[in-house]
């Protein structure tokens, strides 16, 4: 299907919120640029936001996070006669099991152009039969796609050295990495709401001379949760006022221990802000960004503190290590380490033009290297360089 014979995209990710805030903004360019473009995800309540703000269609297939075989089907089938409906000139896929089905269903019905994102590796942080499963699974997304967009240069050499690819020729880096960039205009501390500002400073009651930690994320055990709290109350025995923000969803999949989500619930010091649709008045409010994933492709919430003038300690893991130079524009710290977090911890709260050089270095770097239109520009061109190729 194709209105006003522009080509049609179907962008497909495995919930919407994945749509709807890792890449915000970018099928609405799209559409403003000669496409005609239709979303794909599990039923969700964010899927209403996102037809709205980017202008598109969307069709709701349940898909499942985890290894699921029936279900697998029933949504491979069911993506199968949509692509035979729409007969899209370019299916790209987002997540690992979107990829794989997104992809294997293009085949199957014969979209020309099978294109598909890796931001991140979850088999990484899997062990024996899953990790093999998991690690199959995305070497079958990648041999079944026409090119594979990896949102990180030192994930794209990962995965090469892993050999997920027979022909790594079809491996490609937009850009410096990211897989929507960051729009600074929006991500400001001039566009953020004061009003705001103070309430959430008001709410925490922090005592003068309390510094705020914050962490923005999935609250999981991959995002090195545990290691964050044990890192915090250390520093806290040093300086008692300080206070954790912990913000974002806590999960299911991979969820935190019992007892650290009760140490969270029972310490008056660390406040659960869950989800939130603005974080940009926690930016402006932290003192620190603390960000010790055990692992990314190329992260957004760094790309968003640089941006908000927020320094930075991140794990020195793939996408981070891209983002941060240690010592140069922000700390980096060994994955899964709770001593060397605490120390980077102590070092930035005590060091004012420490933390002042990072933000204006972080922010030069991001406005530079990672703008959303440059990213978007990059993928219209890669669009239209693939439909010329497939004419040929």
């Amino acid at each position: 299907m194709q209105l006003n014979n522009n080509p049609l995209i179907i962008r497909i990710a495995t919930v919407p919120l994945s749509l709807h805030k890792l890449l915000n903004g970018q099928m609405k360019y799209m559409q403003n640029n000669g496409f005609n473009v239709h979303l794909v995800s599990s039923p969700g309540p964010e899927t209403k936001a996102i037809m709205e703000c980017e202008n598109c269609g969307l069709t709701s297939i349940s898909m499942t996070r985890s290894i699921s075989p029936f279900q697998d089907l029933i949504s491979l089938f069911r993506l199968c006669i949509l692509f035979f409906k729409m007969k899209p000139a370019i299916i790209h896929t987002h997540t690992p099991k979107a990829g794989f089905l997104g992809m294997i269903a293009a085949t199957i019905v014969g979209v020309p152009i099978k294109m598909h994102t890796i931001a991140g590796l979850p088999w990484t942080e899997s062990k024996g039969l899953k990790r093999k499963i998991l690690k199959q699974v995305e070497k079958l997304t990648i041999y079944f796609s026409t090119r594979i967009h990896v949102n990180s240069l030192n994930l794209l050499n990962y995965i090469k050295n892993q050999g997920l690819d027979s022909l790594p020729s079809k491996l490609k880096v937009l850009g410096n990495g990211s897989s929507n960039g960051i729009d600074a205009d929006h991500f400001s501390r001039e566009r953020t709401d004061i009003n705001k500002v103070k309430d959430l400073l008001k709410f925490s009651r922090i005592e003068s001379g309390g510094f705020i930690w914050l962490f923005v994320g999935r609250l999981v055990k991959e995002k090195g949760i545990a290691e964050l709290v044990e890192a915090f109350l250390q520093v806290k025995k040093i300086h008692p006022y300080d206070q954790l923000w912990l913000v974002g969803p806590m999960e299911k999949k991979d969820s935190l221990d019992p007892s650290l989500i009760e140490l969270i619930e029972k310490d008056e010091s660390i406040i659960n802000w869950g989800y939130q649709d603005d974080v940009r008045p926690f930016f402006a409010n932290a003192g620190s960004l603390v960000f010790p994933s055990y692992r990314e492709g190329f992260p957004n919430v760094p790309m968003q503190a640089a941006a908000m003038e927020c320094p930075m300690i991140l794990s020195d893991i793939n996408g981070c290590n891209e983002i941060v130079s240690d010592k140069y524009n922000g700390i980096l710290v060994p994955v899964k380490n709770s001593s060397s977090l605490t120390e980077a911890m102590i070092l930035m709260r005590n060091n004012l033009d420490l933390r002042s050089s990072f933000v204006h270095r972080s922010l030069e770097m991001v406005k530079e290297k990672y703008s959303n239109k440059k990213i978007w520009s990059l993928l219209e061109a890669e669009y239209k360089e693939l439909l010329i190729s497939n004419k040929h």
